[in-house]
């Protein structure tokens, strides 16, 4: 992938040329198909997976690709525009408690936010028990846009969430507020309960839960294996997908920053992309990639990428790889460009190969293995 690179206090990439540069270094297989709008995947530790349907199903699929049933027991959801059934996470002690996790759009007094639920997969994989919504945004307006919604365990007993600002100019100045979810990421007590070590603890108007603010709609988010910090990749407007390294408290600039431009083709705010008190990326995409599902490769199916950072596609239909050196990131190449798919979420499976499951009313898990 022909880049240039150019240093403004972020990395701005500004893709110019070039077939993917590794379409001959992979092999694919299709490893289910039939799935509506798939939005998120994960491995049970038999080797299966658990899929989100954006249309409310949400299904296992065997390590033969044989799709199940619907699990019983999910909410109801709201399907509208850019909602649904979204993201889906196990818990880190799955194998003893049976914990799913899972967000959705949630339809209420006010207009529609995102919530997340949690409930035991029963020993026969058919319904979910106990089932118990752990997490609801504040304010619900009327919007269908911006959901945010990727769930990422921490390892210490605590799950973030991420959050859209519900994209309408009247809702996203709210990004800036500390007295709404919207627009930014939470951390919670996987009971759905508030850190007491929040950064917005006891401050007078301000919601509990939020970790870190500013934000558009992050729909990519992981926890670095090596650092432990929570890496986040969000939707620019036009032009401006932002990979960010989110830390307590701090302020990623939206709406009043933006290396994008309204869809109107209008300045954001002042146009300024950057300004004091606000994080700069690490780095930006113009055009945009539109980031969805995003993994840091730690298997032995392709050691060369150990490390490296894989991000799903919408926009550019691409599985993008980054290679990272600490806080050094540069996109190294794009991936299954060729065909045509939007990719949604992205997953590292027990036989370390890298799966990704395609946006479509037909959709397909893909696994991703070298090349003979």
């Amino acid at each position: 992938m022909d880049t240039r690179l150019t240093l403004a206090g972020a990395v701005a990439l500004t893709l110019i040329a070039g077939p993917a540069a590794a379409a001959g270094a992979v092999e694919t297989t299709v490893v289910a198909e039939g799935l509506d709008q798939p939005w998120g995947l994960d491995f049970l530790p038999d080797g299966s997976m658990i899929v989100t349907e954006k249309s409310g199903a949400l299904r296992l699929v065997a390590a033969d690709g044989t799709v199940s049933e619907p699990i019983a027991g999910v909410p109801e959801v709201d399907t509208r525009s850019q909602g649904g059934l979204l993201d889906v996470t196990l818990h880190p002690d799955f194998a003893n408690n049976r914990f799913v996790y899972f967000s959705y759009a949630e339809a209420g007094e006010g207009g529609t936010s995102t919530a997340v639920a949690r409930g035991r997969l029963s020993a026969d994989g058919r319904s979910l028990e106990f089932v118990e919504r752990i997490f609801q945004q504040q304010p619900k307006v009327d919007s269908t846009k911006h959901y945010g919604s990727r769930i990422v365990f921490d390892g210490q007993g605590h799950v973030f969430v991420t959050l859209g600002e519900r994209s309408d100019e009247e809702f996203r100045g709210q990004a800036q507020d500390l007295d709404s979810h919207l627009g930014k990421i939470v951390r919670l007590n996987e009971d759905g309960s508030v850190p007491a070590d929040n950064p917005f603890v006891g401050r007078d108007g301000a919601r509990p839960e939020i970790w870190s603010y500013g934000h558009r709609n992050v729909q990519a988010a992981v926890l670095h294996p090596e650092t432990g910090a929570l890496w986040e990749i969000e939707h620019g407007p036009m032009g401006g997908d932002e990979l960010n390294i989110a830390e307590a408290g701090k302020n990623y600039g939206w709406p009043l920053v933006s290396y994008g431009k309204n869809y109107s083709g209008t300045p954001v705010n002042e146009g300024e992309a950057e300004g004091e008190g606000f994080e700069p990326p690490i780095i930006q995409w113009t055009p945009v990639i539109a980031p969805s599902g995003m993994i840091v490769y730690g298997g032995d199916a392709f050691p060369d990428w150990k490390g490296d950072v894989f991000v799903g596609g919408l926009r550019s239909t691409a599985l993008v790889r980054l290679e990272v050196n600490g806080k050094d990131v540069r996109e190294a190449e794009r991936l299954l460009e060729d065909q045509g798919n939007r990719i949604r979420d992205v997953a590292e499976g027990p036989d370390g190969a890298i799966y990704v499951i395609t946006d479509d009313s037909n959709g397909q898990i893909i696994r991703l293995m070298p090349a003979d």
